[in-house]
């Protein structure tokens, strides 16, 4: 009987510590989780297992690139990671599209779906987009000293992307252009995140 009783609370402490390593599905990303700037694509194939595919992902201006995405069948878990040009396949950064139009994780309160005001909100100022429809439309180009344009603790940095399933005005339309968050057309037009981007600090 006292045995059986040791061996019973051995497990009951031994299983906070096991939960702890579990590798997260949702939540706040960080620096360093779910995805470390130490991590290679051979450390998240072990720890995510079969929840962790290699794929063709899209880059920019229509090329493609070979990452690795976490949570492949779940498009509300998805994370789509990049690994630096290099042999080692240390991790580069990763990446959240609004291929669910929402997300189980987000970075500093902030995730696919959220709202210019949100967004400005978290950063604390006014910042400026990009125009819209062309390769790198709807980004943050200029976060104006906000919060999200430091970097986070662990050196990596955040990009943030806005767009909507419907027609921009033209004032908002094309390279070159930058308009503020507080801009009337643009609140007007509300669009909201669909692309999230962590960038690991280079070695």
């Amino acid at each position: 009987m006292i045995c059986r009783l040791t061996v019973a609370v051995s497990v009951l402490f031994a299983f906070p510590a096991i939960a702890q390593t579990a590798a997260p599905a949702e939540g706040p990303i960080t620096c360093a989780s779910p995805v470390a700037p130490s991590d290679t694509a051979k450390s998240l194939m072990q720890r995510y297992g079969k929840e962790a595919v290699v794929q063709e992902l899209p880059g920019a201006e229509g090329e493609t690139y070979k990452g690795l995405v976490l949570f492949p069948k779940a498009n509300d878990q998805r994370i789509e990671v990049a690994f630096a040009e290099d042999k080692s396949k240390r991790v580069s950064g990763l990446t959240l599209r609004d291929s669910a139009r929402t997300s189980k994780w987000n970075v500093d309160g902030i995730t696919i779906g959220s709202s210019l005001a949100d967004v400005q909100k978290a950063s604390g100022r006014a910042f400026l987009v990009a125009g819209f429809e062309w390769d790198y439309g709807g980004f943050v180009t200029d976060w104006k000293g906000g919060a999200l344009g430091r970097p986070m603790q662990g050196g990596c940095r955040v990009t943030i992307r806005f767009d909507r399933k419907s027609a921009a005005p033209k004032s908002l339309l094309g390279d070159g252009v930058k308009v503020a968050s507080d801009n009337a057309t643009l609140v007007k037009w509300a669009p909201v995140v669909t692309e999230i981007g962590v960038i690991f600090p280079g070695k």
